[in-house]
């Protein structure tokens, strides 16, 4: 197996021929006779025990010849990339060039592009860190009393938003019932706009036991086109009602619900809690204009090869993250009507993204020498086995060091992007109303 020649063409593609010693060729070709033959009946022979040479009269002598060579090109073309310091990406197609002694072969398919990037100190994109408001804190402690309200009924009082009411409801329109218009025993909260637009607000003030009307008219789009506005009238009957009891906002509750003793402790702790959330989500947002400006500031002339590449990324990720959750793309497909290309459709734009900015990063971490060291690599061994509950050595025979440290290249990169980055802080707003 060896490299003969390369050539780099137009829009990062490549040709490359390379050659398969006749002796691994005739093993191989030997091996694939072998595994095939217990499949082959001819005349004369039993089933599996004809001879290679008889079988290679009957069916020609290339028979074998595919199966073969498949079983060869990768390593032999591996070897080749590797002495043509190549960085192919996609899958290459394979033409036969000449099999008189040894076997040679043709590649042809693209490898990662040349890269230009100029610009990339000094890049001014804005952080604004949103406030930490009263409101905020407050809705909060609200999320975590209604988790552990507990219902009572309610005998004393009329029906209030808020309220389940327990009902029996008949409609009609022009005094015909119609389908789908009656229920028993319906729990309904109110104020939750789960009917009709109206519907609600009828049973606010009604008294349990009470029978009533509801008047209201179906939305002009409403999904029953023989409902579709048309006026209709509920007879209904209020059964009972049931509402939440918030425990009390007190040092009680906060034990409860958290490991803090007292309400101001909990508070604080909510506090920081929203701040640390603003404060990523900033962070986030300060990246993603980073990441903007340096897929424009690449100059590349990249191959289709790597759109489609990261595009099957992306779809086999949507796929695991599916099957996670006990489906998988063709039961999605199925309930969304979507198609694989369609998906794949909607992963592209983000896809390119992808790519470039990946390039770019690629391309700085090489411009400005950046290196990870062999102790870092070992860490991020550490780090993913531990994120993953795995063993290191597993997490080692999983993942290339090499791609490790293409990895954290990149991750190097975009921090040395942020580092030297103009941050461009907000115009001051004026305080609002119960900021902290």
């Amino acid at each position: 197996m060896a490299y003969i020649k390369h050539e780099l063409t137009e829009k990062s593609g490549f040709t490359l021929e390379f050659s398969v010693s006749r002796e691994a060729y005739d093993k191989a070709e030997l091996a694939a006779y072998e595994k095939n033959v217990k499949d082959i009946a001819l005349p004369g022979f039993r089933k599996g025990k004809a001879p290679k040479s008889v079988v290679e009269r009957f069916y020609g002598k290339d028979v074998f010849f595919e199966d073969a060579i498949n079983t060869l090109i990768p390593d032999a073309f591996d070897e080749a990339v590797k002495e043509a310091g190549l960085e192919v990406v996609g899958t290459p197609s394979f033409d036969l060039v000449s099999r008189d002694g040894d076997i040679v072969l043709k590649a042809t398919g693209s490898v990662k592009p040349e890269c230009k990037i100029e610009g990339y100190k000094g890049i001014v994109a804005e952080r604004k860190v949103a406030r930490v408001t009263k409101a905020l804190i407050d809705a909060e402690i609200e999320a975590a009393r209604k988790r552990v309200a507990r219902t009572v009924e309610v005998t004393d009082r009329a029906a209030a938003k808020g309220d389940i009411a327990n009902i029996d409801y008949e409609g009609s329109v022009d005094g015909v019932p119609f389908n789908g218009g009656k229920a028993d025993g319906y729990d309904l909260t109110l104020g939750s706009g789960s009917f009709i637009p109206g519907f609600e607000d009828q049973i606010v003030g009604k008294s349990v036991g009470e029978e009533f009307d509801v008047n209201v008219t179906f939305p002009e789009d409403y999904h029953a086109e023989e409902l579709a506005g048309k006026a209709a009238v509920f007879k209904t009957k209020l059964n009972g009602l049931k509402a939440e009891e918030l425990p009390a906002l007190d040092d009680e509750f906060v034990k409860d619900v958290s490991e803090f003793d007292t309400l101001d402790e909990y508070k604080a702790d909510i506090k920081a809690k929203i701040a640390k959330r603003h404060e990523d989500e900033a962070d986030s947002k300060f990246e993603s204009a980073i990441s903007e400006k340096l897929i424009e500031l690449l100059e590349a002339e990249i191959p289709e090869a790597m759109y489609v590449q990261e595009t099957e990324n992306f779809v086999r990720d949507y796929d695991n993250r599916l099957r996670m959750q006990g489906l998988d793309l063709s039961t999605y497909f199925k309930y969304t009507g979507l198609t694989l290309d369609a998906l794949r459709q909607q992963f592209r734009p983000n896809a390119e993204k992808q790519v470039k900015l990946r390039l770019a990063l690629e391309t700085i971490a090489r411009l400005e020498a950046l290196t990870v060291s062999d102790e870092e690599i070992d860490g991020e061994y550490t780090r993913i086995a531990e994120a993953y509950n795995m063993p290191k050595e597993q997490v080692q025979g999983m993942v290339s060091a090499d791609d490790i440290k293409a990895d954290m290249l990149v991750a190097a990169a975009l921090k040395f992007v942020k580092d030297n980055a103009v941050t461009k802080l907000p115009k001051a707003d004026k305080k609002t109303e119960g900021e902290e």
